[in-house]
């Protein structure tokens, strides 16, 4: 049988295994020697959360604690007819931010809530052009809500 070969590799490679054994060695007697140092008991920090959901290491004061009956927690949705209903009016105003006549599409920003709503060319009444303020409404599409029924204002 062939002895095996010690290369300069193989014992650097041993080198570090053993020294980052020994490190951990005495990184694991240097907590011991603190736990003794502090009386034997260790000490576990804590967090607690405010009132806003800050993390703090201070308890929060049980003068502000606010009692809550167990029978005023609602679990779930909420019904359909439990929801009020606000006056929705579909047809919504904007301005085209970007229109490609060539591609066939472009977008319009609400001006309510400043959203972009995609537009394609099959969904025009009117032939529109950019800065062009228009009137739409909006329908699910493919990605996301698509403006519909759009005409110049």
């Amino acid at each position: 049988m062939a002895k095996s070969q010690q290369t300069f590799s193989k014992s650097e490679k041993e080198k570090k295994r053993l020294k980052k054994r020994e490190d951990k060695r005495k990184k694991m007697d240097a907590r011991k020697k603190e736990q003794e140092d502090n009386g034997g008991a260790e000490s576990i920090p804590f967090a607690y959360v405010d009132q806003f959901g800050n993390l703090t290491d201070t308890p929060p004061d049980p003068a502000d604690k606010v009692k809550v009956k167990a029978k005023n927690i609602v679990l779930g949705v909420p019904k359909k007819e439990d929801i009020e209903e606000e006056e929705y009016d579909p047809i919504r105003k904007g301005k085209v931010s970007f229109f490609d006549h060539s591609k066939g599409f472009g977008f319009i920003i609400d001006t309510e809530d400043q959203e972009k709503y995609f537009c394609h060319v099959s969904g025009l009444i009117d032939e529109i052009n950019e800065n062009d303020k228009v009137q739409f409404e909006l329908e699910k599409g493919n990605r996301g809500m698509n403006a519909v029924r759009v005409k110049v204002i």
